[in-house]
């Protein structure tokens, strides 16, 4: 899908301030309301827009440790890989799963309380995932930069 500045731009504000009204946004945009509710529809529609969240702080709600964990498996196999990624998808606390190219096979970011957290998320569910040969955890001390916004 092509976009334009006009969609460029009512995505990089929907981005920022997803409960803008939509008389808020087409005036940002420089169109009529009505004009700006057909593109967004549009990019909806399209997929270019996936859906709305609400950003939750992690602190706020008593989850402030971030661990990266990796995750080499015993074998590449088809099978293999989708029983992993089956059950990886049931971890309560995992925020993302990546299947990586590189050392590892995947790369999970989970939220914890703390490090006594994080061990009974490794104990009764990381530790369980299937073909798993080997698991590296790192925690983030800091984060530096958080976004959800890509640029466009």
């Amino acid at each position: 899908m092509e976009l334009d500045a006009t969609d460029r731009r009512l995505l990089t504000v929907l981005q920022r301030q997803g409960k803008i009204t939509n008389a808020e946004l087409a005036e940002v945009a420089n169109l009529s309301p009505s004009a700006c509710h057909r593109r967004v529809q549009r990019l909806e529609a399209e997929g270019v827009i996936s859906g709305y969240v609400a950003l939750l702080d992690a602190r706020r709600l008593g989850r402030p440790t971030t661990v990266f964990v990796e995750i080499t498996l015993q074998s590449q196999a088809e099978d293999l890989l989708d029983a992993f990624e089956r059950e990886v998808a049931r971890v309560p606390d995992l925020l993302e799963c990546h299947l990586m190219a590189g050392t590892a096979d995947y790369l999970l970011k989970i939220m914890a309380e703390d490090t006594e957290d994080f061990a009974r998320i490794h104990r009764q569910f990381l530790s369980r995932l299937p073909g798993v040969r080997q698991m590296q955890s790192s925690f983030a001390l800091r984060t530096v930069v958080r976004t959800t916004a890509l640029a466009v």
